[in-house]
């Protein structure tokens, strides 16, 4: 088995390919191409009345990127329910690295204390977001998570958010199931464009993941900088 590197990942996702491990401590991964692939739609969140009060409440402090590690390992902790995790150490090793070459991307959810309590992570390349994992300690942080980021890849200019395996939590979310053919034509389309990832990616051709930090318009008015949870509520209000 070929040690993982970042090129190896990335042109494997490029193909609608991705590495799992047995569990923690397995030493090689196997290459999954799922027959039948969930997607999220990034206009057909659905965002409970619940979610969009516990949203602008700013419940959580919602960030991206600052604890991208803790967010893998967090990931990657057993817990009652699910004793084995598919992050194996190389699987965390190359995510890091792909993380520091402004590939992978966390979002982050943080208590009143400062404590982490629930995020996600996964892979940017081209308009394509590749939801890896996502966790919660406390309730509803993945959700709140998962919204943070469907509105920071819309804002981005993504068309595509792979979420792997279909769930009932990621169906009652919005994620659809839709079988290969139709995945590697959404694929392909977010991926038109693009160099390749031995050479970089163009960048008219590719996401911003960080747009959402810099101000977007709203049909109430323009926000101007980093938005509060209010702002992302009042996304999904106007766009729902």
């Amino acid at each position: 088995m070929p040690v993982l590197d970042p090129q190896l990942v990335l042109g494997a996702y490029s193909v609608g390919v991705f590495p799992m491990a047995d569990d923690r401590d397995a030493r090689d991964v196997y290459w999954v191409e799922p027959k039948r692939r969930a997607i999220l739609p990034l206009n057909g969140f659905r965002c409970a009345r619940s979610l969009r009060k516990t949203l602008a409440a700013d419940r959580f402090r919602v960030t991206a990127d600052t604890a991208f590690a803790q967010v893998v390992r967090l990931c990657a902790e057993s817990v009652p329910g699910r004793p084995e995790t598919w992050i194996n150490r190389g699987i965390e090793r190359v995510f890091s690295e792909l993380h520091a070459m402004g590939f992978a991307h966390s979002v982050e959810c943080r208590d009143a204390g400062g404590q982490l309590v629930g995020g996600l992570y996964g892979l940017a390349l081209g308009r394509a977001f590749f939801g890896e994992s996502m966790v919660s300690r406390a309730t509803d942080a993945s959700k709140v998570a998962l919204a943070w980021l469907v509105a920071r890849l819309r804002v981005g200019g993504f068309t595509l958010l792979d979420c792997q395996f279909q769930t009932a939590h990621l169906a009652s979310l919005g994620a659809v199931e839709i079988d290969r053919d139709a995945y590697v034509a959404l694929l392909g389309d977010a991926l038109s464009g693009i160099v390749g990832a031995a050479s970089g990616i163009r960048e008219s051709a590719a996401g911003d993941f960080g747009a959402l930090d810099r101000g977007w318009r709203l049909p109430t008015g323009t926000v101007s900088g980093p938005p509060s949870g209010k702002d992302i509520a009042q996304l999904f209000v106007q766009t729902s």
